[in-house]
Formats: C-alpha cells, structure tokens, sequence
C-alpha cells in the first residue's frame, strides 16, 4: 500500500507533480525522435500539424509514463531513486493518476487522429498500450528480458513522426525503429548495473539482478555490436548518404570504446562503476547525434 493510500489527508499533489508523471526528462529523447521521424519523411506538412503531431507524441509518451507510475507505485517507494515520485512519495492517489494517464492517452491520440491522419494514431496508440500492458504489467515483474522486447515501445517515436506526414511506413523509419530497439539493452543495462541495489530491493527481475553484472557486461558488449549493424543499416540499404554514414561510424566507434570499457571492467560496487555511468550519458547522446545526422543527410539528399 503506497503512502498516499494510506494518508489521503496528507496529499499535497500540484501541477509539478503531473508533470513530473511525465517524465519529463525521458520525453525530451521520444520527442526528439518523433521529431527527427517527421523532418526525415518525404512531403510537406504545414508547421502547425508539425507542432501537433510532435504534441501528440509528447502527450502519448507523458500518458504512458503516467500509467507506468500508476502500475508501479509500491515497487517506485522501495527503491532510492524513484521514492520521491509523486506517488510513493504520498503527494498524490493512484486515482488521479490513473485518470490523468487515461485521460492523456485518449487525448494524444484523437487529436492525431483528427489533426494528421488515423494510421499515425493507430501507432500511438498501440505504442501506449504496449509500453503499459505488455513492457510494464507483463514483462518488467516477471523477465530479465524485460528491456529487450519493452525496448519497442520507445522505438515508435520515429515511426510515428513519419507516418504523420505521409500516412504510410517505409523502410526508412523502419530502420530507425530497429536502431532504437537494439541500442536500448545496452543503454538501459549500463544504468541498471549501477541502480542494481534498487531494483534487488523492489524485487523486479533486471538482468544484473537475475544474471549478475559479467553477463550484463557480456550481453552489453552483444547488443553493442547488433545496434552497430543496425546503425549502419540506413547506409547499406541506400537510405541514407555519406554524411550520416560518416557521423555514425565516428558516434558508433566511441560507443563501442565505452562499451568494451564496461564489459572489460570487474568493478562490483555500484558507487564505483564509472564506465557504465560513462556509457549510460554518452548512449543518450549517441541517440541525438544520429537522428540529427538522418535529418540533416535526407535534406541534403533532397
């Protein structure tokens, strides 16, 4: 029982609180791609859609993250860096957000549908509803797989963008969608590794919780090279030029010197393990300096 069904009195819950059920900070990344998805796509759309279809996708991600809260609330009070959310941190009942996540949803997507095009909030939708009940519900608790097939949800912000301004799905924002789905292992588990202790507390079955840190190290260094085929893919398959290839061998090659780092290193404590921090910002960066490159290549192109 979270804090704030225990003491509905002491609830305190503002504006920064729903927002913070956004996660904010998370967004910037899902909105930046959904962004990159719109500009790298053929056509034209007028500004104003481009704002709402980008809107949109902010709004959807923000009722996914409201939801995720919703779902996770206990396990969020038993771990050091999620304590303080609104709602372990008793600011806020599960009800309001349970119907600010519904509500969120409901919106971003219908106002897709009616400003862009149905096929464009289809995928938004089916991408809430993946990141709630299929990465959230059933697979986080139950698989240290969880992050491998989750890792799709946040793979739809490129797809999404696309398909606002063409209604269709191409080979391009398909590949964008895998070189997302692969380089989210290897992004999310060099986190894990360092915030193992909180998730061994609140009993949810990361890899480095179920497998320990050597297999992490080793399946980091796996996916590392998986989402390194995937990065090139838009070159190999035409799609792109020779300015996204260049940027992305020199942003892929660094990747993988921070990678080899965490899969070379034995450190055990969690305060110490200064390689999977490394990895864990630069794979934040990485992902802004290739869909940029994309953006900035198809214009070229055109």
């Amino acid at each position: 029982m979270t804090t704030a069904t225990m003491n509905p009195a002491a609830l305190t819950a503002d504006w920064r609180d729903f927002v913070a059920l956004t996660k904010p900070r998370v967004m910037t990344l899902v909105v930046f791609t959904g962004l990159c998805g719109l500009l790298a796509a053929p056509g034209h759309i007028h500004p104003v859609l481009a704002f709402t279809a980008i809107l949109c996708i902010a709004l959807g991600a923000g009722a996914a993250a409201a939801l995720n809260q919703w779902v996770e609330a206990d396990s969020d009070g038993l771990m050091k860096r999620t304590a303080n959310r609104p709602l372990p941190a008793g600011r806020m009942d599960r009800q309001s957000a349970l119907h600010f996540g519904v509500g969120l949803s409901f919106f971003s997507v219908i106002l897709m549908g009616l400003a862009l095009n149905w096929f464009a909030a289809a995928i938004l939708g089916v991408s809430i509803l993946f990141y709630v009940f299929v990465y959230t519900i059933w697979l986080k608790p139950r698989t240290a797989q969880n992050i491998v097939i989750g890792g799709a949800a946040g793979a739809f912000p490129p797809v999404i963008g696309w398909a606002a301004v063409t209604g269709d799905v191409s080979a391009l924002p398909i590949a964008l969608f895998c070189l997302i789905f692969f380089w989210t292992p290897p992004h999310f588990w060099a986190l894990a590794l360092y915030v193992r202790p909180d998730y061994a507390a609140a009993g949810i079955p990361m890899l480095p919780v179920v497998a320990g840190e050597r297999e992490t190290r080793r399946q980091i260094w796996g996916y590392t090279a998986i989402m390194a085929v995937a990065a090139f893919a838009p070159v190999l398959l035409r799609l792109t030029g020779a300015l996204y290839g260049t940027v992305a061998l020199v942003a892929t090659l660094l990747f993988a010197v921070l990678a080899f780092r965490v899969f070379s290193s034995l450190e055990l404590d969690p305060a110490k393990m200064k390689a999977e921090r490394a990895l864990f910002r630069y794979s934040i960066l990485y992902l802004f300096i290739l869909f940029g490159a994309v953006v900035f290549d198809r214009w070229m192109l055109a």
